[in-house]
Formats: C-alpha cells, sequence, structure tokens
C-alpha cells in the first residue's frame, strides 16, 4: 500500500486517494486511549493497532458504514459494548487479537458476518461462551481460534483446547459430559459386574441345590425295601 499522504488530526493519518486510515503506534506516536473522532466516512481500512484501547463503546464505528476491515490488535481491550460494531455492514475483517478479552457477547458480534482474528485473547470458556457460540454469524475458522485460557471446569485440564473442540464433549452449563460419561461407565460397569456376580451365585446354588437332590433321591432309593434284587445267573 502506499504511504498515507493525507493528515486528518493529530492522532491519525488518513490517505483520502485510497480511504485507509492509520491510527497506529507504529506509524506515529499515537496511543489512542479512545477511537479517534472525526474519521472520513468513506475510510474502508481503519488500522487502530498496538493503541491503548481498553474499551469501545456503543456506535464507535457507526459513521464509517464502508469501512471493510478494521485491525483492533495488540491493545488492551478487555470490554466491547453492547452495539459498538453497530453500522459495519460493510465489515469483512476483523482484527482483535493480542488483547485482554474472556467472553465473546452475542450483542456484541452478533450478526456481523466476517471473518475475525481472535488469537491470543484470554478466553473463559463457560456457559455464557457455550451458549453465544452457535448464534454467531462469524466464520467457522474464527471460532476454533478461540482458545480456552480457563475454564469453569478446572480440573478438566481445557487450557490449551479450542473452545468449539472443549464443547463437542462437554457441556459447560451442566459441568458433564456430552457423550459417554465417565461416572455413567463405572455405574454400568458395576451394574453389570453385579449381575455377573448374582448370576454365578444362582447358578452355583441351583448346582448346589440339584446336587443335593440327586444325592437324596440315590440315598432313598438304596433303602427301599420294595426294589426289585438282581439275580445272578
Amino acid at each position: 500500500e502506499a504511504p498515507p499522504t493525507g493528515h486528518l488530526s493529530p492522532v491519525c493519518l488518513c490517505a483520502h486517494s485510497i480511504q485507509v486510515c492509520l491510527c497506529a503506534h507504529s506509524i506515529q506516536v499515537c496511543l489512542c486511549a479512545q477511537v479517534p473522532i472525526g474519521l472520513p466516512n468513506r475510510t474502508t481500512r481503519l488500522f487502530l493497532n498496538k493503541n491503548l484501547l481498553t474499551s469501545l463503546a456503543a456506535d464507535a464505528f457507526s459513521s464509517l458504514f464502508l469501512l471493510d476491515e478494521l485491525d483492533l490488535s495488540h491493545n488492551q481491550l478487555s470490554s466491547l459494548e453492547d452495539g459498538c460494531f453497530h453500522g459495519l455492514d460493510s465489515l469483512t475483517f476483523l482484527d482483535l487479537s493480542y488483547n485482554r478479552l474472556s467472553t465473546l457477547e452475542l450483542p456484541v458480534l452478533g450478526g456481523l458476518q466476517i471473518e475475525a482474528n481472535l488469537t491470543h485473547n484470554p478466553w473463559h470458556c463457560d456457559c455464557r461462551m457455550q451458549m453465544s457460540m452457535p448464534q454467531l454469524d462469524l466464520d467457522p475458522t474464527s471460532l476454533a481460534e478461540v482458545v480456552c485460557a480457563t475454564s469453569d471446569l478446572p480440573n478438566l485440564g481445557a487450557v490449551g483446547i479450542p473452545l468449539v473442540v472443549l464443547t463437542e464433549d462437554w457441556d459447560l452449563c451442566l459441568s458433564v459430559r456430552r457423550t459417554t460419561d465417565v461416572v455413567t461407565l463405572v455405574t454400568m460397569f458395576l451394574w453389570l459386574f453385579m449381575l455377573i456376580c448374582y448370576l454365578a451365585y444362582y447358578v452355583r446354588q441351583n448346582q448346589a441345590v440339584t446336587r443335593r437332590n440327586l444325592e437324596y433321591l440315590k440315598l432313598l432309593e438304596s433303602k427301599n425295601p420294595y426294589k426289585p434284587k438282581k439275580t445272578t445267573s
């Protein structure tokens, strides 16, 4: 890209010919703590990476209706207000990597049919995240990049596991497995073991009773006075 030539304000450089605005620390000492005001509404690409943004207010970019790419990486974003991306109907790529985001809120990202870079955030995988994920229209590869830093199941070893993989096996709202539960397996094994033991005991008891009955019948037969005696010729 050609370097920006136009000068908008002390915090941003904009090239009006290509509708690109650079408000990054790598371009000049900007260190924006909030989204700059007065950006041209014909801006198609906005770079706010490597600044000091900690949150985004509602309608922060509502006037940039032609915005196609928004780079918010390498900031300190920990909260995004509902509707902060409202009006970005032309947006196709959003970079939120290297921030401090821990949850995906449906009112924030809902309705955005875009590709997003969500890597390198301390995502907390819980029931709320599990419920939000299926309702987001983000590109599937973007959601696959949501890797758990913490979880409501601390003993699960979920750290470093993508949320979409984790929720295939676990229901984070019930804290139980979706597939065969370990507890269910153990319970089934115990019931099966008890059934086998009972059947073995039942068969053994029947064999013992049958054996005693046969011995008793043989005893009665040997003591029968009317039993015909064998004759030898």
